[in-house]
């Protein structure tokens, strides 16, 4: 895991809120005293509780509630916004506060991105910052310091959890199929708020629908609905309530239930919180990224695109097929294996990809995808027969047991006999049947490091 040192220490004036950030990658490489924006927040209020809110979800585990000491987002400078990113402690929360340059002034917004921490003493600090207070912010080369005219906070630099990384590239393509549902105002947001249940609460969940009395939560499925599976789990809005000036809902461009997301609209800014389909369920575990990484040329067209990334909040994907020579198809393969390495995210407001750097690490794709290692020794194996007479249909013979794998009538991916697809579907990604049958229709399949596959499914094999 890559750390990033300190090297020095910002100088502000009294009265105001200074952010000093650890050394970064910019688009000019790495800046070893990097300044990302000096300036003033014209709405200090907001962007004081919008860290708040992000440091209560990233130190709760939502399912079966327990509090934690977690307090550490992901910054990144795109030039145009500042972003913080989060997951909760139990990794089924996602959440990102974009502090728009509407709401930033003196300053230019600069490019990068550091992984910082908003420990005790910075979180005092941020919740006595009030509406009249005078917010500077130096986002720059040490740490997180914060100074108001009473008070002084310092933060160091920490470690990103290694599951995070996992999580970012699942969250970016689980939110890469959520379109924008409904969108209301200022009284039926603030509404919506107030009647959030607690975090403590039992698991509520239902069909949220924009009506015109506000926002209601229905039992069952109708036209413009999304499924909100627990939510309790957008409870840490509520400290935003005062603020909120609108509300946007995502969910399945199908309309089924699955992942969600809720984005309140802030002066200045906007904050959203996309929840897993399952309370339960984490974003690192989800595997949503593996039918994307299951191609021969993925690694090598990621490594293409990559110098073509210049923390753009906006990532065009015609622009880079154009620069690269690669087709669309390959193009979105490729940000598949850089989401996979926490480099882009999917932003469903612009519904477009946006560049974050994280330190690189080459076998990241290998580790964090036990399933597609162990469907590329099953082809190196030659464990993958087509069925005579049957066009599209496999045999994967995997521990000496020979699995179907057969096309799906109305699925994407095609379905499988292992125990693993049984019990959960395609709803956590292929199998590894699946996707060496994937693997063996490409062309040359590169050959991984060797590594312990993951534990197969109850009863049975992934």
């Amino acid at each position: 895991m890559t750390q990033r040192a300190f090297v020095g220490e910002s100088a502000l004036g009294g009265g105001a809120l200074g952010l000093a950030l650890a050394p970064a990658l910019t688009p000019d490489g790495l800046a070893a005293s990097p300044s990302f924006f000096h300036g003033f927040a014209l709405h200090p209020q907001v962007l004081a509780r919008g860290l708040v809110t992000l440091a209560d979800i990233t130190a709760t585990r939502y399912f079966k509630y327990v509090p934690t000491t977690l307090h550490d987002p992901v910054l990144t400078a795109h030039g145009d916004r500042l972003r913080a990113e989060v997951f909760s402690a139990c990794n089924g929360v996602y959440a990102r506060l974009d502090v728009l340059g509407a709401g930033l002034a003196g300053g230019e917004i600069s490019h990068g991105t550091p992984n910082v921490d908003v420990g005790t003493k910075m979180r005092q600090l941020l919740s006595a910052v009030g509406r009249e207070s005078t917010l500077h912010l130096d986002v720059g080369e040490e740490g997180l310091r914060a100074v108001t005219a009473t008070d002084t906070a310092v933060e160091r630099p920490v470690q990103m959890p290694d599951r995070w990384v996992r999580a970012l590239g699942n969250a970016a393509e689980l939110h890469h199929g959520l379109i924008e549902v409904f969108r209301v105002g200022k009284l039926p947001a603030r509404q919506f708020l107030t009647q959030l249940p607690p975090v403590t609460a039992t698991n509520k969940s239902g069909w949220l629908t924009a009506g015109r009395t506000g926002i209601r939560v229905a039992p069952r499925p109708g036209p413009g609905a999304v499924f909100v599976n627990g939510l309790h789990r957008l409870s840490a809005l509520r400290r935003l309530l005062t603020h909120a000036e609108g509300l946007a809902a995502y969910g399945p461009a199908d309309g089924s239930a699955g992942p969600a997301a809720i984005e309140l609209e802030l002066p200045g800014a906007r904050i959203l919180l996309a929840l897993t389909e399952e309370s339960w369920r984490g974003y690192s575990g989800e595997g949503a990224l593996l039918e994307g990484l299951a191609s021969p040329t993925v690694l090598d067209d990621a490594d293409l695109l990559s110098v073509s990334l210049a923390f753009e909040p906006v990532v065009d994907e015609g622009k880079l097929s154009r620069e690269s020579g690669l087709d669309l198809a390959r193009v979105r393969g490729a940000l598949a294996v850089l989401a996979a390495s926490g480099r882009v995210g999917w932003d469903v407001r612009d519904a477009a990809w946006f560049h974050r750097e994280l330190p690189s690490d080459p076998d990241r794709v290998t580790k964090d995808n036990p399933r597609l290692v162990a469907a590329r020794k099953l082809v190196e194996a030659g464990a993958v027969r087509p069925v005579d007479g049957r066009p599209g249909e496999f045999t994967v013979t995997s521990s000496g047991t020979p699995y179907r794998v057969t096309p799906g009538a109305v699925e994407p991916l095609p379905r499988c006999t292992c125990l693993w697809t049984l019990k959960h579907g395609n709803g956590r990604g292929p199998c590894k049947h699946q996707l060496a049958v994937r693997l063996s229709l490409g062309a040359e399949v590169e050959l991984a490091a060797p590594v312990e596959d993951e534990a197969p499914a109850a009863g049975g094999t992934a």
